[in-house]
């Protein structure tokens, strides 16, 4: 072998080592590498694990305070009332009970009420609950049974200033604040034929009252009971039909109510005021109710020396009706003064004081006839 072809084989061998040398440093980098390539995306991986890990976390605890809201445990301490009003959903109502510390949560309360199937159920009113109490003793609370209500009944006659008394002896508000009330009668939804005044509209009748229930709100309650039943008897129509006003009707009504002692002589009664008004010449109602009305005075005898006070109620002295009803008549007696008997009777008497029984006349003898017959019963 010459030099060249030893220097050539001696180079070639160097090349090669070269190159082998050279292969093997780029393996080790591209190991190098590649170690980096593969820690690179592990950190990444273990960052964003981490991120996903909190976020799972708060994530879970937003979830749990959905499904598994902040409630108290068993029925609580205290005292709260609690007012649902008309028109308030459920979740209205939770949040009123949240607010006022009676439940943990509204969420908590949302659901007892539903897993209860009540959530369309609430009633208006007033309820008593307690303080830090389960949501499910707070649901379990709120029906209608429990509402807090003040049940007042207004029996059929009495005047106004009775039912105004009667409704602050009820209630506890301030008989003032109820007379106050009475004369602000823009509020009260009065008919316009009432001419500004309550006597005679404020409908005897029971009435669920709520404690926050202003005297107003409880009086504006009985005109818009009346009015129900005026538009249910068409007092209007029917009183347009007798040839008299609706006021009118009321006037009637409200002395046949102070008059009679049973239902059953309404229509008898409610007859002979309209045979003396429309009697010719016109005969003078004559009737002891008004006149007692007149003096503050209860009762349906007046004396000789009452029938002669000047009052534009003493229907003694003045023909025709009184300006204004004398008491608050009730369903009874107005269908008796739309709807009459039929008879000639122009005088009634209530023979028997102790039975209420009232007998009727047509001539001035048989009256005469009939208050001998109160006189031996002891009237």
């Amino acid at each position: 072998m010459n030099d060249l072809d030893l220097n050539t084989l001696l180079g070639a061998e160097d090349d090669g080592g070269r190159t082998r040398r050279g292969r093997g440093r780029n393996r080790r980098r591209r190991r190098r590498r590649n170690r980096g390539g593969f820690i690179a995306p592990l950190l990444a991986f273990v960052v964003l694990a981490g991120i996903i890990g909190g976020g799972g976390y708060y994530g879970y605890m937003w979830l749990n305070d959905v499904l598994v809201p902040d409630d108290y445990t068993g029925q609580g301490t205290g005292e709260v009332i609690v007012e649902i009003k008309d028109g308030q959903s459920a979740s209205d109502v939770a949040q009123e009970l949240e607010r006022q510390g009676v439940v943990a949560s509204a969420k908590a309360f949302t659901n007892a009420i539903g897993n209860a199937n009540r959530s369309g159920s609430l009633q208006p009113g007033s309820y008593k609950l307690r303080k830090k109490m389960s949501a499910a003793s707070a649901v379990a609370l709120l029906i209608p049974d429990n509402r807090l209500l003040a049940k007042v009944t207004l029996k059929e006659g009495l005047r106004l200033s009775d039912t105004l008394k009667t409704l602050a002896e009820e209630t506890g508000k301030p008989i003032k604040e109820f007379a106050a009330a009475a004369k602000d009668v823009d509020q009260l939804d009065l008919p316009r034929y009432a001419k500004g005044k309550l006597e005679g509209y404020a409908f005897p009748a029971t009435y669920e009252i709520q404690p926050k229930s202003t005297p107003t709100q409880i009086l504006a309650a009985m005109v818009k009971r009346y009015n129900q039943t005026a538009e249910q008897l068409d007092l209007e129509g029917n009183a347009k039909a007798l040839g008299h006003t609706p006021h009118e009707i009321m006037i009637i009504a409200s002395i046949v109510q102070a008059e009679a002692g049973r239902q059953e002589d309404m229509p008898k009664i409610a007859r002979v005021i309209y045979n003396r008004l429309d009697r010719e010449p016109q005969m003078k109602l004559a009737m002891d109710s008004t006149v007692m009305y007149a003096l503050n005075k209860y009762g349906t005898a007046a004396s000789f020396a009452e029938t002669k006070t000047k009052s534009p109620y003493n229907t003694y002295l003045h023909l025709g009706l009184p300006p204004g009803p004398i008491t608050n008549p009730g369903d009874h007696a107005i269908e008796a003064a739309l709807n009459p008997a039929k008879g000639p009777w122009l005088y009634f008497v209530a023979t028997d004081p102790k039975s209420n029984v009232t007998k009727f006349a047509t001539t001035e003898a048989e009256r005469q006839a009939l208050l001998a017959e109160y006189r031996r019963n002891g009237g």
